[in-house]
């Protein structure tokens, strides 16, 4: 399964490269609920990985082991071939910094201008100060197709496609190299939406990141992803080329991209 995962383009003599993240045996549970029963996934640099699944499948849980939001029962979480979950706290702080995130409703400060959103990250660990960072933040906000004066504005006075923007802005502000998507569409119109995944498709490759997103929308899934993985009861059931959602031939997956109601996924009654 896992190799399915490593799809991108390689030169040669590095078929062998250590994958950027890499999941094994990955299992979490909350109670009596098993969210993540043994996930197992590589991704290798500057590729693209989409996750799949229903709500409650885990989707949001497996990020968050990643960025050490939550503690895994078992398994191990490697980053460039360490593993994340021995390193100690300032090695996981060192970590942090070369991570961005852009938050599935932006999650934009309402007391900070635009500006210092953008630049929050930076501003926060003295990597700028703050006569720089309007500047710096200009030059970010252009990136995603803002202008510069928008720095001054509030997130109040923004459109949602606007946010969307912003929230992209920061994520990238730190120049990370593994950057996470939490529903980035969520929200938007299709318009918007297909606006905002080609903003990430860009500024992923101009970074030369490693992309990890989740989402339920499967326009953008293919849009945005060179591979997509699903959940299902807390397993990858399925990796493969986004561009083929809908008709890879698992019952489960095209059930799942095609919106069908009838299929092997039965929605859980609650009594």
């Amino acid at each position: 399964m896992s190799d399915m995962l490593q799809q991108a383009p390689r030169a040669a003599g590095t078929a062998s490269a250590v994958p950027k993240i890499r999941l094994r045996g990955l299992r979490k549970a909350f109670g009596a609920k098993q969210v993540l029963d043994g996930v197992d996934a590589d991704v290798a640099a500057g590729h693209s990985l989409v996750i799949l699944g229903g709500s409650g499948s885990g989707k949001s849980v497996t990020i968050k082991c990643i960025l050490g939001l939550v503690q895994p029962d078992e398994g191990s979480i490697e980053v460039d071939g360490r593993d994340v979950l021995a390193m100690s706290r300032r090695e996981r702080e060192a970590l942090g910094d070369r991570i961005g995130m852009l938050f599935q409703n932006g999650a934009l400060f309402d007391s900070l201008p635009v500006w210092e959103n953008v630049c929050f990250k930076l501003l926060a660990q003295k990597r700028i100060t703050r006569a720089k960072a309007r500047d710096k933040a200009a030059e970010v906000l252009a990136q995603v197709g803002l202008a510069g004066s928008v720095g001054d504005l509030s997130p109040a006075e923004l459109s949602g496609g606007m946010q969307k923007r912003v929230a992209l802005a920061r994520a990238i502000a730190a120049q990370p190299d593994i950057i996470f998507f939490d529903e980035p569409t969520t929200g938007l119109d299709p318009i918007m939406g297909a606006v905002i995944d080609g903003l990430i498709v860009d500024c992923v490759k101009r970074l030369g990141a490693t992309a990890v997103s989740i989402t339920h929308d499967m326009a953008s899934a293919r849009r945005i992803g060179d591979t997509a993985a699903m959940l299902h009861k807390g397993r990858i059931v399925w990796t493969g080329p986004a561009g083929a959602l809908g008709h890879t031939g698992n019952a489960l997956v095209d059930q799942f991209a095609n919106g069908e109601r009838e299929g092997p996924i039965q929605m859980e009654l609650r009594r």
